[in-house]
């Protein structure tokens, strides 16, 4: 009782300070807050919105080390210092310590430009409002760097963090308030703004940028091609790539994306902890073979033939999308975002299920942007208030048409 007795004098001192945000931030991300409710009415839990925040940044970092390695492993690959073979999750030849220190000191200050300008615009809105630090971007920080390329200009991406957070966010009153998935604001406006960082077959690969500048002056005489899947798929070329690298997540693209397999691991244990809505995870997953099959109708029946501008993307077998791009990573993180996404249990049936068959459909008929879930997601977040608005009505509605069956 003494150390919160002190800890409520110290705040009560000095609940004038601006710096007193800061300071509480901090301490309650390090120790549980003592505000606790007494009333009957309320329901008593012994977690906060901190401690959900960082379950989902523990189902994030699996993905984070892999990106780590999987960029040294890519690079490596593209310099002749590695052999692309077709290796096991666990292949020593993919976790070595010569992959992991490439891929570390390119992702980490991709992290800390993530944590400290977004972080930095939360505090500074915090303290101008007067308010407590808003925790929603403890997880929003973590998902950033994992869905950029891994040689996007740091510039850039502070650029781009500022816009996410005070657009997507404080605008709308902060997290809780907002109807966009802050992280996808960010990738769309760095997708928008700058696209040739944002495609190509140069920015997935660590140091083909610089290559190919080298290559510009005479200094270098070859060149790094890191084409994702995707994009080979969209300008109809054969993918080198087998299904087990698909899945394992041996492939370019962004930094935590690839890996099919831990992005699963990462839905699994988002279920048990009740924090991913299972509903909207199957939906997207359900929605994105609809689509899926219907284009490899379209192909196996002769109505798109071999050659033309969509055959690569609609041909692919209907599954592979599930194992390529950012589906799977939107599907688990962003997809299910308990703020920007539909509330109602038949609302998040619907929601998850057009994000998948839209996610399908942007991909193919996008050639200049074979990734369609970012666009998706960010579309049905507009869309989510008013699905939930018509299943609440129609719910209102059977239920006033079964009251009036048992007064008549």
């Amino acid at each position: 009782m003494g150390l919160k007795q002190n800890l409520h004098d110290f705040k009560q001192k000095n609940k004038d300070k601006k710096w007193l945000p800061l300071f509480s931030a901090f301490h309650t991300f390090l120790y549980a807050p003592d505000e606790v409710t007494h009333n009957g009415t309320h329901i008593k839990g012994a977690d906060d919105l901190k401690r959900t925040m960082n379950t989902v940044i523990m189902a994030l970092i699996p993905c984070l080390i892999f990106g780590m390695f999987n960029a040294g492993y890519q690079h490596n690959i593209q310099t002749g210092d590695a052999t692309h073979v077709s290796v096991g999750f666990f292949s020593s030849e993919f976790w070595t310590a010569a992959n992991f220190w490439i891929g570390f000191a390119k992702i980490l200050p991709l992290v800390i430009v993530s944590y400290v300008v977004g972080l930095g615009v939360e505090f500074i809105f915090a303290i101008k409002k007067g308010h407590e630090v808003e925790e929603g971007y403890l997880v929003t920080g973590m998902l950033v760097p994992l869905i950029v390329p891994v040689d996007i200009p740091l510039w850039m991406l502070a650029v781009a963090v500022i816009f996410g957070v005070v657009i997507g966010k404080e605008v709308f009153g902060g997290t809780g308030m907002n109807i966009l998935n802050p992280a996808l604001l960010i990738r769309a406006f760095l997708f928008f703004a700058y696209p040739t960082w944002m495609s190509g077959d140069k920015v997935w690969v660590a140091g083909a940028v610089e290559r190919t500048k080298e290559i510009a002056v005479g200094t270098s005489a070859d060149a790094i091609s890191g084409e994702t899947i995707l994009g080979s798929l969209a300008q109809g070329q054969e993918v080198a790539h087998s299904v087990a690298d698909m899945f394992y997540g041996f492939i370019p693209g962004s930094v935590g994306e690839t890996s099919t397999l831990l992005i699963i691991l990462a839905a699994l244990f988002l279920i048990f902890s009740k924090i991913g809505s299972w509903r909207i995870m199957l939906s997207s997953v359900l929605g994105a073979l609809v689509m899926g099959l219907i284009f490899n109708q379209f192909t196996a029946s002769g109505i798109i033939a071999e050659g033309t501008k969509f055959y690569g993307l609609m041909n692919t077998p209907f599954w592979h999308h599930l194992l390529i791009g950012g589906f799977a990573f939107g599907t688990v993180f962003m997809a299910t975002d308990p703020v920007t996404a539909s509330q109602t249990n038949k609302g998040k049936w619907i929601y998850g299920f057009l994000i998948g068959f839209m996610s399908i459909m942007i991909r193919v008929f996008n050639p200049a942007y074979p990734e369609g879930v970012m666009l998706a997601i960010l579309l049905m977040n507009v869309f989510a208030p008013t699905i939930d608005h018509f299943v609440v009505q129609g719910n209102i509605k059977r239920r006033l048409n079964r009251a009036k069956v048992k007064t008549a």
